[in-house]
C-alpha cells in the first residue's frame, strides 16, 4: 500500500502540476482574447462614430459590454478620455507612439491597449481592462477538480493494491503461523496452499518437509524400539539364572531388579513406538519422581553404607516434562554418585521450586565443560548421562549446572525458572 501510494502520488504530481499550470494559462489567454474581442468591437463602433462629436463616442462606448461594466476607455490624442481608464498614461502614450497593441500592467489586473488610426491622420488608443478575477476565472474550480481527481487516483490505487496484496499477506501469514506452530512442537501443523503460485509452492514444500521430519522421527523411534527389544533375550537368560538362585535377600533383590528392568524396557518400547506427531505436552511432579527414585536407590546406598539426606520436597514441583524423561534424568544424576564415587561416600539431594540438586562428597568433576559434551567421559562411561540431564533441563525451561558443591565433591543441578505452575494435586513428601 505504501509503495502504491508513493508511485501514484509521483505520477499524479507529474501530470497534475503541469495541468494546473496549463489551466491557469488557458484562463489568462481566454480573458485576454475576450479583451481583444471587446477592443475590436469598439474599433468598429469608433469608426462609425468618428466625426459625430463626443456624444456619439460616449454612446459607442456604452454599446460595448466592457464599456457598460466600466472596463473600457478611448484615448483620443489631444482630447479628453472617454470611458473609465485603468492603464498608466505613460503606457497609453507609448502604445500611441508605437502604433501597435500592448498588454500592460494595471492596478488589480491588466490593460489591453489597441491603437486605431482614424480619418484625418488622427489616432486613438482603445483600452480594455481585465481584472485579476477575470484572469483567473474558473481556475479555482479546475484546480479543485484536479485535486479531487488526484485523491481518487491515489485512494483507488492504494485500495486496489491493498486488495491485491491482502491475499498475498494472508497466505504469507498462514505460512509463517504454520512454520511457527511446527517449530513450537505441533507436529500436526500444516499449511493450506493459497495465494500466488510461489506461495502455494512454498506451502506444499513446507508440508512435504513436515511430513518427512515426522517420518524421520518415527523411523528413529522405531529403531530405538527395535534396539530395546533386542535386550529382552539376554535379560530373559539373566532372569532364568536369577530364578535359579537359592531363596534369600540377594536373590529376591536380583529378581526385583530384573522385574524393574523389564518394565523399563517395556515402557521404552511403548514410548518409542508412539508417533512423534501424536505426543502431547505432559507435566510431571518432580518431588514425586525424586521420592520414587530415592526409594529405589536407597537400598543400594544402604548396602554401600552411603550416608544421604534430602532437603525440601514439602510442596509439589510441576515441570513440563514427560515422566519417563524425568525419571531418566533423576536416575542419571543419582547413578553418577554410585558409579563415580567410592563406597561409603555420602550425598545430599535438594528439591524445591528452584530445581533439583545432587551433591556428593566424592572427588568431584575435574573438567565440567568436557563432562557436558555428549559422548565424552573421563571415567570410562558412555558420556551420555549428563547430556540426558541437560536436555531434560532445557525441555523444562531451565539449565544444567555442574560445579563443585559444599560437600567438596561434584554438584549436578537442574536449575528451573523462578515461576513454576503448581496444579492442585495431593502433596507427597519425599522419603527420608
Amino acid at each position: 500500500m505504501r509503495l502504491s501510494f508513493a508511485i501514484t502520488s509521483m505520477i499524479a504530481l507529474a501530470f497534475l502540476v503541469p495541468l494546473a499550470y496549463v489551466t491557469k494559462e488557458i484562463a489568462h489567454d481566454r480573458a485576454l482574447a475576450e479583451a481583444r474581442y471587446q477592443a475590436d468591437a469598439m474599433v468598429a463602433a469608433l469608426a462609425s462614430a468618428s466625426g459625430n462629436g463626443s456624444g456619439a463616442l460616449d454612446r459607442a462606448v456604452a454599446t460595448v459590454p466592457a464599456g457598460q461594466s466600466g472596463r473600457l476607455a478611448v484615448h483620443l490624442v489631444g482630447e479628453p478620455t472617454v470611458g473609465t481608464s485603468h492603464a498608466p498614461a505613460a503606457e497609453v502614450d507609448r502604445a500611441a507612439a508605437q502604433g501597435r497593441s500592448l498588454t500592460v500592467d494595471a492596478p488589480g489586473g491588466l490593460a489591453y491597449l489597441q491603437t486605431v488610426v482614424l480619418d484625418g491622420d488622427r489616432s486613438a488608443v482603445v483600452e480594455v481592462y481585465v481584472s485579476d478575477a477575470d484572469l483567473s476565472r474558473g481556475v479555482g474550480a479546475a484546480w479543485l477538480a484536479l485535486v479531487g481527481l488526484a485523491v481518487v487516483l491515489i485512494g483507488g490505487s492504494t485500495l486496489v493494491a491493498d486488495r491485491l496484496g491482502a491475499q498475498i499477506v494472508k497466505s504469507t501469514k498462514q505460512l509463517a503461523e504454520g512454520a511457527r506452530a511446527f517449530g513450537d512442537g505441533d507436529l500436526h501443523a500444516r499449511v493450506e496452499p493459497d495465494g500466488p503460485p510461489e506461495l502455494r509452492d512454498a506451502a506444499r514444500s513446507f508440508n512435504r518437509m513436515a511430513d518427512q521430519m515426522v517420518a524421520f522421527a518415527d523411523a528413529e523411534r522405531e529403531l530405538a524400539a527395535d534396539l530395546s527389544h533386542r535386550l529382552r533375550t539376554p535379560l530373559t537368560a539373566l532372569r532364568l539364572d536369577a530364578d535359579a538362585m537359592p531363596p534369600g535377600p540377594i536373590g529376591e533383590r536380583m529378581r526385583q531388579a530384573f522385574d524393574a528392568l523389564d518394565d523399563e524396557i517395556e515402557q521404552i518400547i511403548t514410548t518409542a513406538r508412539r508417533s512423534a506427531a501424536d505426543r502431547v505436552p505432559e507435566s510431571t511432579d518432580l518431588v514425586e519422581v525424586v521420592a520414587d527414585r530415592l526409594a529405589f536407590w536407597s537400598v543400594l546406598a544402604e548396602d554401600q553404607q552411603r550416608p544421604w539426606r534430602v532437603v525440601g520436597g514439602q510442596e509439589p514441583v510441576w515441570v513440563p516434562v514427560a515422566e519417563s524423561d524425568l525419571v531418566s534424568a533423576v536416575d542419571c544424576m543419582l547413578g553418577n554418585v554410585f558409579q563415580h564415587t567410592p563406597e561409603g561416600t555420602g550425598f545430599e539431594v535438594q528439591v524445591s521450586p528452584r530445581g533439583l540438586t545432587v551433591d556428593d562428597a566424592g572427588p568431584g568433576i575435574a573438567d565440567p565443560a568436557r563432562a557436558l559434551r555428549r559422548g565424552s567421559s573421563g571415567a570410562g562411561s558412555t558420556g551420555l548421562g549428563l547430556d540426558i540431564v541437560r536436555r531434560v533441563a532445557e525441555t523444562a525451561g531451565g539449565r544444567l549446572v555442574v560445579e563443585r558443591g559444599p560437600l567438596r565433591g561434584a554438584r549436578v543441578a537442574i536449575v528451573l525458572e523462578p515461576m513454576v505452575m503448581t496444579p492442585p494435586r495431593p502433596q507427597r513428601r519425599v522419603v527420608r
